[in-house]
């Protein structure tokens, strides 16, 4: 039986490829980075990668079992000595950020591990203080998801709590799957965005929601695969 493709965590990594290393850069990626760790370290389910529609800019969203994956000796080995072609790529990359997300609850439209796969991911962030967390939690999945979901073409959204950040001390992601970007002008999302609720948290100076989205490149790398 195959393990499922999503995980109870995820590590979201951005990255820039060098202006004339784009091609080398992505058949290092496809071929050797996220196969390797997708079917070399224990506890990585599957992997994905996205390329922004505002540039040569990339993200790999990878799933795991739980945060604790990426202390254990096997990922930390390829980490901190990673083999030659991997630390040639990696000093020469720019843009990169790293954030590990621990699932809080997730709520998908039809089936979550169809939804892994959508064309489209947004990612959501706050910096929300520690005594906002629960009313930032219970907004989204009282009232925002529910309503976003009602569109048809919005797949699945995750709440994740960040337990680790580089650059930005970011508190919380908001991973939003879409089967197509046209989804943000659906009027689900107007609606959503007009309730007092969204209102009330928009006067608050700690709601500065920081937007990015991706569209999909290529097919997930699954463990069995």
């Amino acid at each position: 039986m195959s393990m499922p493709a999503k995980g109870n965590a995820v590590l979201f990594s951005e990255m820039t490829p060098p202006d004339d290393g784009e091609d080398a850069f992505n058949t290092w990626y496809d071929s050797h980075h996220m196969p390797h760790h997708v079917k070399g370290v224990p506890g990585f389910r599957s992997g994905q990668r996205y390329k922004s529609p505002a540039g040569p800019h990339y993200l790999a969203v990878y799933e795991l079992d739980s945060p604790e994956v990426l202390d254990s000796e096997e990922y930390r080995t390829r980490k901190y000595t990673p083999d030659a072609p991997t630390k040639a790529m990696l000093d020469s990359m720019g843009g990169f950020t790293r954030y590990i997300g621990n699932e809080i609850s997730f709520r998908a439209r039809d089936d979550a591990e169809a939804a892994l796969d959508a064309g489209v991911i947004m990612a959501v962030f706050f910096a929300a203080p520690s005594e906002n967390w629960s009313e930032l939690i219970d907004f989204y999945e009282t009232e925002h998801t529910p309503m976003l979901l009602e569109c048809e073409d919005w797949l699945m959204v995750r709440h994740m709590e960040i337990v680790n950040f580089n650059p930005e001390p970011y508190s919380h992601l908001v991973l939003h799957y879409l089967r197509d970007i046209s989804a943000m002008d659906s009027d689900a999302l107007k609606r959503s965005r007009e309730t007092e609720w969204r209102k009330r948290l928009g006067e608050k100076a700690w709601y500065d929601p920081l937007f990015v989205s991706y569209r999909r490149r290529g097919a997930r790398v699954l463990k069995d695969d």
